[in-house]
């Protein structure tokens, strides 16, 4: 048999499927173990989007009871035309988050850079400080912030559901920069230390670049804890700064409400739009 011949067969041996029990147990197992995956993949998939399923109909239900009695657009309506109080406090969360979200993204990132580059004695006990909010239960923090207002005369208000969301969204912030310089080569800011470039410059055009994944994933991460967040807010909110959770759980003590029913399909469709928008900006960014 000549080398052709051998080099014949062992691909075709490669190619072919293996046979016998063993290769017929296996196959069988692995029809066992694929259907088993897919069984709990489907229970998971309708466990988390029924829920939603089930509100984007009621939403179009034209009674606020369970029962069905007709499709309606009476609550949509009464959302977009008739919903001030709701609309307000929505905006409110959503100028808390953008602006917590900012604020914490531009302190932490400063943080972390600051901790990774220079060197000092409390270095160890700030980085350590620096994750308590993300440890400590939420009704801790906002008793603690609550009594920290009114000992120096805050009113409770925007701004101090502003400085609450800022301290517990540092953590997140911090966290994900620093994770990102681990892995940062420091070669790079030796070599244009070399070149001539001061630290500003550095900092700006190098390392502030590289750091920008953990720092868009800081700020993604810090609006979204902002705009669901309940305990902390709740304990450092004032009259007429309501955000949509609060107002939410204010409205539930006299019954659900398919006006919130009608918010939350909008706000679902936002983010989705939102989600697509941003999915072919990045693809647009990473074709250029």
């Amino acid at each position: 048999m000549n080398v052709k011949s051998v080099i014949i067969n062992a691909v075709t041996s490669l190619k072919s499927p293996p046979t016998g029990e063993a290769a017929r147990h296996a196959r069988r197992a692995y029809r066992r173990q694929l259907s088993f995956s897919q069984t709990v993949f489907i229970a998971v998939i309708v466990f988390l989007f029924l829920p939603l399923f089930v509100l984007i109909l009621y939403s179009f239900n034209a009674s606020k009871g369970m029962a069905w009695t007709g499709f309606s657009l009476v609550w949509y309506e009464q959302l977009f035309f008739r919903s001030r109080d709701l609309w307000r406090a929505f905006w409110h969360s959503i100028f808390i988050a953008l602006a917590s979200a900012a604020s914490a993204t531009v302190i932490g990132t400063m943080g972390a850079i600051g901790i990774n580059w220079y060197r000092f004695k409390l270095r160890n006990y700030v980085q350590t400080i620096s994750f308590l909010p993300m440890i400590l239960p939420e009704i801790i923090i906002g008793v603690s912030l609550s009594i920290f207002f009114a000992g120096i005369g805050l009113h409770l208000g925007l701004i101090t559901i502003l400085i609450a969301h800022i301290s517990f969204n540092l953590p997140f912030v911090f966290l994900m920069v620093m994770a990102r310089l681990d892995e940062f080569d420091f070669s790079i800011i030796e070599a244009a230390h070399d070149l001539g470039a001061s630290e500003i410059q550095t900092l700006l055009k190098i390392t502030i670049p590289v750091c920008m994944p953990g720092i868009v994933s800081g700020f993604l991460t810090a609006v979204t804890i902002s705009l669901e967040d309940f305990v902390i807010t709740y304990f450092v909110t004032g009259p007429g700064s309501s955000t949509l959770p609060i107002y939410i759980y204010s409205a539930i003590r006299f019954g659900v409400s398919p006006v919130i029913n009608a918010l939350s399909v909008v706000m679902i469709l936002g983010t989705v739009l939102l989600t697509f928008l941003l999915r072919n900006f990045l693809k647009y960014i990473a074709a250029k």
